[in-house]
């Protein structure tokens, strides 16, 4: 089991309590939206696997059925709101990597916001590929902690697909490769466990390492400013957990 994010480790522990409800579920209605524009209009989950993805993350902070059936209308015929998908990559505090991506109705306001994130934290936007060449995508399956922790550890590294395990606080975090991503997520579930969300994910190859307690509250206080941003849908970074 190898090292992994320290901020991937904090979001899940900060959950939903540090953000407005109103906001998360804006934010989830895009990416459903997007989901199915980006699919020609496809709005069957089960044919939409970027929308069943989509639609499960938005279930997990319990969004209503008819928010989410709202989002997958907006995302279908002439009338379908006009959002675009971007992708970001920079440097932060100390030269900490970060990709995000966003979704926005306003490409140059989003860029020049986050712009100016990165510069007033000390960092700076980079060109594609500057961050990203030390990422992988990977599926993600957060498994709820059961008591029996060894055995339920022991079952999860057996599933066919399954790359890593890591525990973190009340849950097991589950990689596989992209494509394994719906075939593991089956397997956990036939073998009785409680799936927390799914998702596809970046992984760091190489953790950033700090050592300095007040550095690493800047580099947290900078991820948490992107995260906040209206605009900003996931937020990936290689802070190690040896800081």
């Amino acid at each position: 089991m190898s090292g992994h994010s320290k901020w991937a480790t904090i979001k899940h522990q900060k959950g939903i309590k540090d953000k407005a409800r109103g906001q998360i579920f804006s934010k989830l209605s895009r990416a459903i939206s997007v989901a199915v524009a980006d699919c020609k209009g496809e709005k069957d989950p089960n044919k939409n696997f970027k929308l069943r993805l989509a639609i499960e993350k938005a279930r997990g902070v319990s969004m209503p059925k008819a928010n989410i059936e709202r989002a997958i209308d907006r995302g279908v015929g002439k009338d379908k709101e006009k959002l675009i998908s971007m992708r970001f990559e920079g440097y932060g505090p100390g030269g900490v990597g970060v990709i995000i991506n966003a979704i926005t109705d306003n490409r140059q306001r989003t860029i020049q916001e986050i712009k100016n994130i990165f510069e007033k934290s000390g960092g700076s936007l980079a060109t594609p590929g500057a961050v990203a060449y030390n990422f992988v995508s990977r599926g993600q399956n957060l498994v709820k902690k059961e008591e029996k922790e060894e055995k339920q550890m022991l079952a999860l590294m057996d599933i066919d697909g399954v790359e890593d395990i890591n525990k973190e606080e009340g849950i097991v975090k589950v990689l596989t490769g992209r494509k394994r991503l719906t075939s593991v997520r089956k397997a956990i579930l036939n073998q009785g466990f409680e799936i927390v969300s799914s998702s596809l994910v970046m992984v760091p190859q190489n953790l950033f390492s700090v050592k300095d307690s007040e550095k690493v509250k800047k580099i947290i206080d900078f991820l948490g400013r992107l995260e906040n941003h209206q605009d900003i849908q996931d937020v990936f970074t290689n802070l190690g957990t040896s800081s």
